[in-house]
């Protein structure tokens, strides 16, 4: 076995807005709870338990957001989404019939509706509509570290003009989680990521541990932190505070050269919704008659310049999948047997990202963390995965710096 010189840690920022209307069924907005539901968190779960029965020791780490908790844990919601959910199976089925004379169109119509269903059973019937504890399960098995966040997800650098109003959103930001998860955070995302000085001490007030910073507000920190990103610094009030790796960000985020612009991958803007005939697709549209998308995508991206899109092919995607994750793996060891020469302590690369960049803008990316965890744990390699929380545990001693105001906006690549 080769020595581990360092860690890698993925950190998903699951956030939607708090959008609820009992009076109507007719605000399209609702359906983006029920679009992450089915292409970001229920195959998450379902990648995490494969990975469970597998008996493969993965880490990750995830935060999920006060107003995404309320909605996923609203009664009316639940029965809205399993509407949502017949609705769609109903219309892969007339896919079906209608697609019976093309071989590529009618696996993929076959695909959609195995997939539909599959998501009723699970929300329905596996976890009783309840996936707020299908993820507490595997943080207490400990492969998954639940952090929180800001109450509304209030942008710190904005509230500040009120210290109040922080205080507010971290206070309420602990008791939510506690409500769901039964226990103490210890860590917390800044909504995007942006850190204020003034937030430092409710931080501590609160019993949080550690934060999750862009890259820049580890770098410009003061004094200047000795290992860059690649380990946590200590603000006065010991909060550690774990900065975003440009690299290993780039390789997944890119417009340019991330993975999820590979050909072979599902074009998200191609979808039946705008191209199918406007009778046959009225009934599954915007109540007013405005196309929207079905989530029925037949399309995979073919060229970054629009124009001709061949037809999505599921193994294609998939080999794609693999190369890419071994891509990410090989770059991770690379980067960490670089780091460890010139540090005292084994590096992290810390790896946050939105929790709906995986499944619903890049299709593949469950089956991607799936397939990279697995490789991770099965390969001989320098790394481990890691979470924030237990990385401070192993290595407690912090260099005292304190991190510059940061965000994660415009232009964080």
């Amino acid at each position: 076995m080769k020595e581990t010189k360092g860690y890698v840690s993925f950190i998903l920022h699951a956030h939607l807005p708090f959008i609820h209307h009992p009076e109507s069924e007719d605000y399209l907005e609702e359906e983006w709870l029920y679009e992450a539901i089915s292409e970001t968190y229920i195959p998450l779960i379902l990648n995490f338990k494969k990975l469970e029965e597998e008996k493969v020791d993965f880490r990750i780490t995830m935060n999920f957001s006060p107003p995404l908790l309320s909605m996923l844990d609203n009664k009316l919601l639940q029965k809205r989404y399993i509407k949502y959910l017949r609705k769609h199976i109903e219309l892969c089925k007339k896919e079906v019939k209608r697609t019976a004379n093309n071989r590529d169109l009618n696996k993929l119509s076959y695909y959609y509706l195995n997939r539909y269903s599959n998501d009723l059973h699970v929300f329905k019937d596996v976890y009783s509509c309840n996936l707020i504890n299908a993820f507490k399960h595997f943080q207490d098995i400990g492969v998954l570290e639940i952090i929180t966040c800001g109450a509304t997800h209030g942008y710190f650098p904005i509230l500040s003009v009120n210290e109040k109003t922080i205080r507010a959103q971290i206070g309420i930001g602990v008791e939510t989680y506690k409500k769901y998860f039964g226990k103490q955070p210890r860590g917390i995302w800044l909504p995007e990521c942006g850190y204020v000085h003034q937030a430092d001490k409710y931080l501590k007030e609160f019993g949080l541990e550690y934060i999750i910073t862009e890259s820049h507000g580890i770098l410009y920190a003061d004094p200047a932190p000795i290992y860059g990103t690649f380990a946590p610094i200590c603000t006065e009030n010991g909060i550690a505070a774990f900065g975003r790796d440009i690299e290993s960000s780039r390789q997944v985020w890119s417009s340019i050269c991330g993975y999820p612009g590979d050909f072979n991958y599902r074009e998200f803007y191609r979808d039946i919704g705008y191209d199918a005939d406007y009778e046959y697709i009225k009934p599954y549209i915007a109540k007013n008659g405005a196309r929207v998308n079905t989530g029925i995508k037949y399309h995979r991206i073919t060229s970054k310049n629009g124009g001709f899109k061949d037809y999505y092919n599921l193994q294609w995607a998939y080999d794609s999948v693999c190369n890419h994750a071994g891509h990410f793996f090989d770059s991770r060891v690379k980067q960490i047997n670089e780091l460890s020469c010139y540090m005292d302590v084994p590096p992290i690369v810390v790896c946050p990202y939105d929790a709906e960049l995986y499944g619903h803008w890049w299709y593949e990316g469950p089956d991607f963390l799936y397939v990279l965890f697995k490789k991770i744990y099965y390969d001989d390699c320098n790394f481990k995965l890691i979470t924030p929380g237990e990385y401070i545990d192993k290595y407690p001693q912090m260099q005292m710096s304190s991190p510059c105001i940061s965000s994660w906006g415009s232009n964080r690549i």
